[in-house]
């Protein structure tokens, strides 16, 4: 199975344009567009009933005590944790391609509805939703695809893994509000094949 994008290559940086925040010299952080990238897939097995995608992010610190705060930078050290972007299941066998900014397209304080997707498809909530969970102005369940906003005082740069699962179900087993990780476990022993792409992001103008 082969999967590619027209937004950005394999191991090299996402542009601006496909993130949550963009870099502001005055204020550290701004929103940005927000647009999910292209992405198309091919040479899926026969016997795959459905499609999956998911996007995460493997480096994000797993203690908040420094991000985000002036004066300090998040220690390469620290132990990393996953951060889920984008978690979209249920697409038919004859979707094989997902436009740029089909999906999204803006920031939407307190998150775009769900879980039904275009395609015939269904999100799950992406981590934001808990990110934000005690901003008054900001909480809310964020279904769909929202892009990389990672620390702009981390000390490294950010991975974003995006993932195509070729599925033996049509439906995948998750119901209502479910996550990055209800998807993943729902998956288990139905995945015939996957193909990933990964580009990098980063705010530290330090790394940029």
């Amino acid at each position: 199975m082969k999967l590619h994008s027209d937004s950005f290559s394999d191991g090299n940086a996402i542009d601006a344009a496909f993130a949550f925040g963009k870099i502001d010299p005055k204020h550290h952080v701004g929103l940005s567009t927000n647009r999910n990238p292209h992405l198309a897939w091919s040479d899926a097995p026969s016997g795959t009933r459905s499609f999956a995608v998911i996007c995460h992010d493997p480096d994000v610190p797993s203690q908040p005590d420094d991000v985000n705060q002036e004066g300090r930078e998040v220690p390469s050290s620290l132990p990393r944790i996953d951060f889920f972007h984008w978690v979209l299941v249920d697409l038919p066998p004859d979707c094989t391609a997902l436009a740029a900014g089909e999906f999204s397209h803006a920031v939407t304080p307190k998150g775009k509805s769900g879980p039904a997707a275009l395609h015939g498809g269904r999100h799950g909530i992406n981590d934001y939703t808990g990110w934000f969970a005690q901003d008054h102005d900001m909480s809310g369940d964020y279904y769909g695809y929202d892009g990389p906003c990672p620390p702009w005082n981390d000390s490294i740069v950010h991975h974003y893994v995006f993932t195509v699962f070729a599925l033996d179900v049509a439906e995948l087993g998750v119901t209502g509000r479910f996550t990055g990780a209800d998807a993943r476990k729902a998956m288990q022993g139905h995945v015939l094949a996957q193909a990933s792409l990964t580009g990098t992001y980063t705010l530290n103008p330090r790394l940029a």
